[in-house]
């Protein structure tokens, strides 16, 4: 037997206030860093991370809220299990707050895409027509909890859009972060170091990124398929689980976690060229050439975004 509504709400309720210290904790360390930069670095990511920020925290209030009035105030006359099985403005509210840090980190994981694949419209077409479809699916999802009287009894086309909206959220990350991390193989292939110097630490930091966030829709996927009230715990710590994915990848970055030198500092390699058309004259082997290539970090290429 699954856990109650109450139990659900609660347990949400105590995660998501978790998650929302994390994210907090992690946002002032990103404040600190983007407040020392300029450019786009500062005109962008530091009013997405504080939207990001505003939302968790309505949503986390509105929460607090229903948990009072299940709890406490309506505790003696309605109870917290039928109050949660109720739809009501607070609960709409909560969804629409919810939806909107999902279609917002999903504009970011396609804006990022495009970015990173050298702003190919091939990239950017189809999935912007995927965030559309998210767009209105979650729009739908909204809309119908405020159609519908209990939460229990939606119909079979409300509980299909709630299954395409994480479905079509979930497809759109892996797609992206597959993408992405196909894009910094192709481009660093040719360096001498090797890969797992060179490609292995920028690939596990985007996969990091992306599989916190994946997961966290899947588990939301799968509980909404089999109709289990764990979905609500899901639910709420997706909220701020999608701000500290955010301030993850760039604390990342900044840090060069997994990689060898500082971010944003170019890795300067030698090596050495053969030169064929050198071959004439020379008996033994090639003329040899010292060069110095330099390597744009992927630090580099996320600080655009």
């Amino acid at each position: 037997m699954g856990i109650t509504l109450g139990t659900a709400a609660l347990l949400g309720l105590f995660l998501e206030s978790v998650l929302y210290g994390v994210f907090l904790t992690l946002y002032l360390f990103m404040l600190f860093i983007l407040l020392r930069k300029t450019g786009i670095q500062r005109r962008l990511l530091l009013p997405v991370a504080t939207l990001l920020l505003c939302i968790a925290t309505a949503h986390l209030i509105i929460e607090f809220v229903q948990a009072l009035e299940a709890f406490v105030f309506k505790a003696d006359t309605i109870g917290a299990n039928d109050y949660y099985s109720n739809s009501s403005p607070l609960l709409v509210a909560t969804t629409a707050l919810s939806n909107t840090q999902i279609i917002l980190a999903d504009a970011i994981v396609v804006w990022r895409c495009y970015v990173l694949n050298n702003r190919s419209l091939l990239v950017a077409i189809p999935g912007c027509i995927v965030l559309l479809a998210s767009v209105a699916t979650g729009s739908y999802t909204t809309a119908s909890l405020s159609w519908a009287h209990l939460v229990s009894n939606l119909s079979l086309a409300d509980r299909a859009s709630i299954i395409t909206f994480g479905a079509l959220t979930l497809v759109l990350n892996v797609t992206s972060t597959s993408l992405n991390a196909w894009c910094i193989y192709r481009t660093r292939r040719s360096m001498p170091q090797g890969f797992n110097a060179a490609f292995l630490p920028v690939l596990v930091v985007i996969i990091e990124s992306g599989t916190l966030y994946s997961m966290s829709i899947l588990s939301l996927l799968i509980t909404a398929f089999i109709g289990s009230n764990d979905q609500y715990v899901v639910v709420e710590i997706i909220t701020p689980i999608v701000g500290i994915t955010f301030c993850l990848i760039i604390l990342q970055v900044h840090f060069d976690v997994g990689g060898n030198s500082p971010a944003g500092e170019p890795i300067e390699v030698s090596g050495t060229i053969t030169s064929p058309s050198r071959e004439q004259g020379v008996r033994k082997g090639f003329s040899m050439e010292q060069t110095t290539v330099h390597i744009i970090k992927e630090a580099e290429i996320i600080d655009m975004i």
